[in-house]
């Protein structure tokens, strides 16, 4: 088995027990390392260590399919406000982003508690969508940034978001993902690869390069 092939499969067998992988996109576009689990079974001890150890955005990445299935527009198309116009992303051509939700059970929604039940609860709606009632279960605006990936994942779009759910359908787990990105405490930039690397050896996290999983793992 080759080191490339390794790093995938290590990523796969990761995400199927339930477990964190790292994913670094690309040099030449975020250059971030995010720390992505499957959405479905995500506890409130994983939102804290996204929080103590990632310290980005806690987002949730769902499959085209199941975004439409709920309904769920892309934010800058939704808002209907100058803000929205021009985007002018210096690493992609448009933004993942969709609306930001709560479960109806949790209080404030952003508490540990709270935002773990809506990404567990949004990893299980998504294993049978068309089953949902979406807004019965969830209300916006909430504490769950919710993203919608391409309809052919890195084969449309190489981020985070598509990284993702690629891993969960490879994994055979509903097509929902968390995603945080690792920040630097020191420069108060994006944590670099390496440094990525040994936070990975050190907790026993996967590390994996996007092009690896774009190379390695189906289109949906």
């Amino acid at each position: 088995m080759s080191q490339r092939h390794s790093a995938v499969e290590r990523a796969v067998e990761a995400f199927r027990a339930g477990n964190p992988v790292l994913v670094h996109d690309a040099a030449d576009r975020e250059g971030e390392t995010d720390l992505i689990y499957p959405a479905d079974v995500v506890t409130a001890d994983d939102v804290a260590r996204m929080r103590n150890d990632a310290g980005g955005l806690v987002c949730t990445a769902l499959s085209d399919a199941v975004a439409e299935a709920f309904s769920l527009p892309f934010l800058a198309s939704a808002v209907d406000h100058p803000v929205t116009g021009d985007h002018e992303l210096g690493y992609d051509d448009r933004s993942s982003f969709s609306l930001t939700v709560n479960h109806r059970d949790t209080y404030t929604g952003i508490t540990d508690n709270d935002r773990a039940l809506t990404i567990s609860e949004i990893g299980a709606a998504a294993a049978d969508p068309d089953a949902v009632d979406f807004a019965e279960r969830f209300r916006s605006p909430g504490h769950v940034h919710l993203l919608r990936a391409a309809p052919g994942l890195h084969a449309d779009r190489r981020g985070h978001t598509e990284y993702a759910v690629a891993l969960a359908l490879a994994a055979d787990r509903p097509p929902a993902a968390v995603v945080c990105e690792m920040l630097d405490d020191e420069t108060g930039e994006a944590l670099g690869p390496e440094a990525a690397r040994r936070y990975g050896r050190r907790t026993g996290t996967p590390f994996v390069e996007g092009d690896r999983l774009a190379e390695q793992l189906p289109t949906a």
